[in-house]
């Protein structure tokens, strides 16, 4: 369910380098999210640093979308780059699992495996 790998990178250099695979791979990044300033932000301290990254296919979404409005509960995409004791870690969610859990989705799967290549693809090349 889960794609995570390690990263040698520390976890600045190695979110600025998923965002830069992301637009190779013809994705785009809709959003990211600095977690630990945001709860440093609500008065919460994360000792560990955090990017989360999310990420779209805008032609793959549209696919998607139009056959099966119910999944944009798990769009978009998201990949994580984050530090776990030390270690720079990067992952995301596979597609085609979290497409499981949408019981009329099941003819999206070729969607879903086409957006899972493309991001461990992402993951690969920024790590």
């Amino acid at each position: 369910m889960l794609f995570v790998t390690d990263s040698k990178k520390d976890v600045d250099t190695a979110a600025r380098d998923v965002e830069e695979a992301v637009k190779r791979n013809g994705f785009g990044v809709l959003h990211v999210y600095d977690l630990q300033e945001k709860l440093r932000e609500k008065g919460v301290d994360l000792p560990h640093a955090c990017r989360i990254l999310e990420v779209c296919n805008p032609k793959q979404a549209a696919k998607v979308l139009a056959a099966d409005m119910e999944v944009s509960l798990a769009l978009p995409c998201r990949i994580s780059v984050y530090d776990d004791g030390g270690q720079t870690k990067i992952g995301t969610i596979q597609p085609t699992a979290l497409l499981s859990i949408f019981p009329g989705a099941a003819a999206l799967q070729p969607v879903a495996e086409e957006v899972e290549q493309v991001l461990v693809k992402i993951i690969e090349e920024a790590r």
